[in-house]
């Protein structure tokens, strides 16, 4: 599974937002400008965040955007939420899912692999707020010989 840049850039944005706002509203500009962030499609993140109540937005001079609430409070599976649409790896998982949808659902072996993984994915990004996502050290990445044989 794949998550799209909107969904980098809009974690990375509440990062930002919660190391160096310091409580006072901070522009798209300064965000992108921080982030490396084209300020444009921050633009359109920010308004998805702000809608889903995620972010509030201060008008005038000095405006800009805060989080809405305090970062132990925000989960990293609700953003993904709102900027992806969903956690499933496959249609075929979704919770509104019609069997119409697929006629083998009923007789499908490889969706059990598919219900693991979603269930797998929501554990872990909603068991992850944005504190966590601060307080973390920097990951390294996974080699092909720390994987699990």
């Amino acid at each position: 599974m794949r998550l799209s840049n909107r969904t980098e850039y809009g974690l990375r944005a509440l990062v930002t937002l919660a190391e160096r706002s310091g409580g006072r509203p901070m522009s798209t500009r300064q965000i992108a400008e921080i982030e490396g962030i084209p300020e444009p499609f921050l633009d359109q993140i920010m308004v998805s965040l702000r809608k889903a109540g995620i972010v509030k937005s201060v008008r005038g001079v000095n405006g800009g955007f805060l989080l809405a609430q305090p970062p132990d409070r925000l989960y990293v599976g609700d953003v993904v939420r709102v900027l992806e649409g969903s956690l499933v790896p496959i249609g075929c998982v979704a919770e509104d899912v019609d069997t119409l949808w697929c006629d083998r659902i009923p007789t499908c072996h490889t969706r059990k692999v598919w219900v693991k993984l979603s269930e797998g994915i929501a554990k872990a990004l909603d068991g992850l707020t944005l504190a966590e996502v601060l307080e973390s050290p920097e990951p390294q990445p996974l080699r092909a010989a720390d994987r699990p044989s």
